[in-house]
């Protein structure tokens, strides 16, 4: 983004008290500001960001946008409502963005995909991305603010909490593509089915140009169909790209992956199919610059067809490839068959933006696992220490174990499984569908943490597991003592829940 002080407060319905300057960035966190940043102030339960205008101005704000004037050396833009007059801004900074909008959504793998997307689109264009996890309200703003005008894609990561959420996100990031990774049970507490939680997600496709729109859909999701069906693809002359399994109509998807094998930690090589692929905008010109990837943004310059061109085209007009299947050999360093999944999703969107076969060969191999999301590390102590402690939901729980299962452990498995959030009423029914997987995997070991997984180790001993195997607790730090009294060099350490129930903390002990 870059803005003058006086464009902005015309955009958001404000009015200016200080001198013009230009703002380059945006950040609501005082202590996080660079310079140049507007520094916008939200009212909070605990806090009033408007008390830290001040420091904002000291890191280096260009100015602050605010409901109220207040002491400081920065212009201040004064709007009514801060938060709605930052989505107000980033509607108007959207509106022109040159390159394409690509919306991401789904029940498991949201982070990991839009990640995957974000490092092969960088191998041959500019692009910024959400980062981390933001995907809400403020977060899908704050990665819109943060392209530039010519930024070739922006990767939209958007979460979900109930019917309408991703529209109203929609409406501010207006994508031009999008992926649905999946329909699971995530925040089924508050919609009450898969079924719901399907048509909350085609929101997505839903909102995708009539005629110029390119929804990929990960064809082995038993509700790839409904998803399509909600959203009325067909009908609206909108691309559907199938990736990742048979499509809903039986046909192979134009992306998947074949000859899947994996290393003794799991990680993936496979063989990249391709076939029928739309081409938006002609072959890639490749290029040896430097790759410069962070979370929030990943830039490569290189001399290319320009991704927004796709816009201003009818699906009518996309050139395709042969019929014949393009193949290329492939290894992640990402962990898990789910990741292959994932993979083939960002190979689709690579393949589409014109990139070749090598080129996104290259950048998956390059691609990294992102902290807490099945990380693994060897302590000193000779413990193999697994780390996808950032966030759980019944499918990632079976993802979580059957990588954990596919690794090569010399010593016992440890599976130190928590509470799942939001699940509702169905509850009690998913802990124990997961005390059954646990049961399933073979673990040596399986510590249950939380009131909750009291049913999971319920379904574990009746599933199998030996009872003097399973122990439960009610905190991350008894777990932690639970574990480090039986640990031996070859043991293998799962940790994994809902991120609030900070089995991270038992992961920062053992690699400690």
């Amino acid at each position: 983004m870059r803005l003058s002080v006086a464009e902005i407060a015309g955009a958001v319905g404000g009015t200016c008290a200080g001198a013009d300057a230009m703002v380059v960035g945006v950040n609501w966190d005082s202590r996080l500001v660079q310079t140049g940043d507007m520094y916008v102030a939200l009212p909070g339960e605990r806090v009033d960001g408007h008390d830290f205008v001040g420091a904002a101005a000291a890191n280096g704000a260009a100015c602050a946008l605010v409901t109220h004037e207040v002491e400081a050396d920065i212009p201040l833009i004064v709007v009514d409502d801060t938060a709605a007059a930052l989505t107000r801004l980033s509607a108007y900074w959207r509106s022109k963005l040159e390159g394409v909008v690509i919306g991401l959504t789904g029940s498991v793998g949201k982070t990991s995909t839009k990640n995957l997307v974000r490092d092969v689109l960088s191998h041959a264009h500019s692009v910024v991305a959400t980062l981390a996890n933001q995907n809400n309200e403020l977060g899908v703003p704050n990665t819109l603010l943060a392209a530039d005008i010519d930024t070739d894609a922006v990767v939209v990561e958007m979460g979900m909490r109930g019917r309408g959420q991703i529209t109203e996100l929609c409406e501010i990031a207006r994508p031009d593509w999008g992926i649905i990774t999946n329909v699971g049970e995530s925040h089924i507490e508050l919609l009450g089915s898969r079924d719901n939680i399907a048509r909350a997600k085609a929101e997505l496709f839903e909102c995708l140009p009539d005629d110029c729109g390119i929804a990929f859909v990960n064809a082995s999701d038993d509700y790839a169909s409904q998803v399509c069906d909600y959203a009325k693809l067909d009908e609206r002359n909108i691309t559907t790209v199938f990736y990742g399994g048979a499509s809903a109509s039986g046909d192979a998807p134009s992306v998947w992956a074949s000859e899947v094998e994996f290393d003794d930690e799991s990680r993936p090589s496979f063989v990249l199919n391709a076939q029928n692929m739309p081409i938006a905008f002609g072959n890639v010109v490749d290029s040896n610059s430097a790759l410069c990837v962070s979370d929030s943004a990943a830039t490569v310059p290189v001399s290319t067809n320009r991704l927004g061109e796709h816009k201003r085209t009818r699906n009518t007009e996309l050139e395709s490839t042969n019929s014949l299947t393009d193949r290329i050999a492939c290894k992640l360093e990402l962990r898990g068959a789910h990741s292959v999944t994932n993979a083939c999703a960002a190979a689709a969107v690579g393949l589409v933006s014109g990139m070749t076969l090598e080129q996104v060969r290259d950048a998956l191999a390059a691609a990294q696992p992102e902290k807490g999301r099945q990380q693994i590390t060897h302590t000193q102590a000779g413990i193999t220490v697994f780390d996808d402690s950032y966030n759980a939901s019944p499918d990632s729980m079976q993802a979580s174990l059957n990588t954990f299962t596919s690794m090569a452990v010399e010593g016992k498995r440890v599976a130190v499984l928590g509470d799942m959030l939001e699940l509702g009423d169905f509850s009690k029914e998913c802990h124990e569908r997961v005390g059954i997987m646990a049961a399933n995997a073979h673990v040596d070991r399986l510590v249950c943490v939380g009131e909750l997984s009291r049913h999971m180790a319920r379904a574990a001993e009746e599933a199998g597991i030996d009872p003097q195997a399973i122990q439960t607790c009610d905190n991350a730090e008894e777990a932690l003592a639970l574990i480090l009294p039986i640990l031996e060099p070859g043991d293998a350490v799962l940790a994994k829940a809902s991120h609030s129930i900070g089995l991270d903390r038992i992961v920062k002990e053992l690699v400690s």
